[in-house]
């Protein structure tokens, strides 16, 4: 099949997936968080790298959220992956099922069905996640029509969030520790295994009744187990972050933007200074209680054998946060398939405000109401 025939059989594929329209944001007065906004166009301009650093550096002192701008892909791209993510759940769930991804042992690639975790009393959850593994050969294995008929758009995306928009990233993180610029970089190299997936993620509605059985608390508070997590522009209001004055407040859907939240393994590598963002899903306001949340992501994890102890950085040095390794260390792989299969096998009763579950080897984590 020549080029040009490909380029027809893949045009009239996409075709067939009807064009995604974001839904209006919320009319109603709400208490949004704060956030920097990081320009990646300036990058690779003179000093560009530095003050982004610089800005970063001022952001993550304050909250572990951010917003990054202009990192190269156009709306319509983005929204093309929201469409192909819609159609996967429109599926038939026996269809859905044959894909379903080994959770209770700590594999998440795949798919997980509706309802699958019990988050209170007789109450369970209300999300559908597909996750697509890195698009290398260690990770091939079977999925939908519809996912391989769209394959290489898929793939296209994938590789770009990681090689253009996480890379800049690392780099900027790398830059603030005073470490080698590709530091970060060598820990999260596309080749190797490693954790990282592009997420499609439905949460479906709720019925005014059940969100008061759960005191409208959709998520507990949580850390994500990765580097970072990357959430494209959600305009249906339900993220919201804790803020050091443990309170909670909203995370905006800010105009074609990504959300960037840090999360546990650049913790467990800087001894805590990079702080693992807190935050949780609630029930929408009233004006979108109808509305199902679709969800575009991007999960950042460094490769499964990178021990998680603090790196010698000279500025973690100066702030007497370098420490030598005590006791067993976790790999990054052995962290993220802990974390799952806890968080999928536990009830709804063991998540209380504050409490400490442990992980593995002694390591806890903690979740918040």
């Amino acid at each position: 099949m020549s080029q040009t025939q490909v380029e027809s059989s893949s045009s009239s594929v996409l075709g067939r997936i009807p064009q995604y329209t974001q839904v209006p944001e919320t009319t109603h007065e709400l208490d949004w968080a704060d956030l920097a906004t990081l320009d990646l166009s300036k990058f690779n301009e003179l000093g560009g790298k530095e003050e982004l650093a610089k800005q970063l550096h001022n952001a993550i002192e304050q909250i572990g959220f951010f917003y990054v701008v202009n990192f190269g892909l156009s709306q319509e791209e983005v929204d093309r992956q929201f469409a192909i993510g819609k159609e996967f759940f429109n599926l038939d769930t026996e269809e859905k099922l044959k894909y379903r991804a080994d959770l209770e042992n700590g594999g998440y690639n795949g798919y997980k069905p509706l309802g699958l975790r019990e988050i209170a009393p007789g109450q369970f959850d209300n999300t559908e996640i597909y996750n697509i593994p890195k698009f290398i050969p260690q990770y091939e294995r079977l999925h939908p029509t519809l996912i391989k008929d769209n394959w290489e758009e898929i793939e296209k995306f994938g590789r770009y969030m990681h090689d253009e928009v996480v890379g800049k990233l690392l780099v900027l993180f790398a830059i603030i520790l005073e470490l080698p610029e590709d530091y970060f970089l060598t820990k999260h190299r596309y080749s190797e295994k490693s954790d990282c997936h592009l997420r499609y993620m439905k949460y479906h509605a709720r019925t005014p009744e059940v969100n008061a059985k759960l005191n409208n608390v959709w998520v507990k508070g949580h850390t994500d187990f990765g580097s970072m997590t990357l959430l494209f522009r959600q305009p249906v209001a339900a993220l919201q972050v804790r803020t050091p004055q443990e309170t909670w407040k909203y995370v905006k859907p800010y105009p074609a933007s990504i959300t960037v939240n840090i999360a546990d393994s650049l913790s467990f590598l800087t001894n805590g200074y990079l702080k693992s963002s807190i935050h949780r899903v609630v029930a929408p306001p009233p004006d979108q209680a109808h509305l199902d949340r679709l969800g575009v992501l991007y999960f950042v994890r460094p490769e499964d054998d990178l021990e998680l102890k603090t790196v010698k950085s000279p500025l973690l040095e100066r702030l007497g946060l370098q420490k030598d390794a005590e006791g067993a260390i976790l790999t990054a792989g052995e962290w993220v398939k802990a974390r799952v299969a806890k968080n999928v096998n536990k009830t709804g009763q063991s998540a209380k405000e504050g409490a400490e579950t442990e992980i593995i080897k002694g390591v806890k984590a903690k979740y918040y109401d």
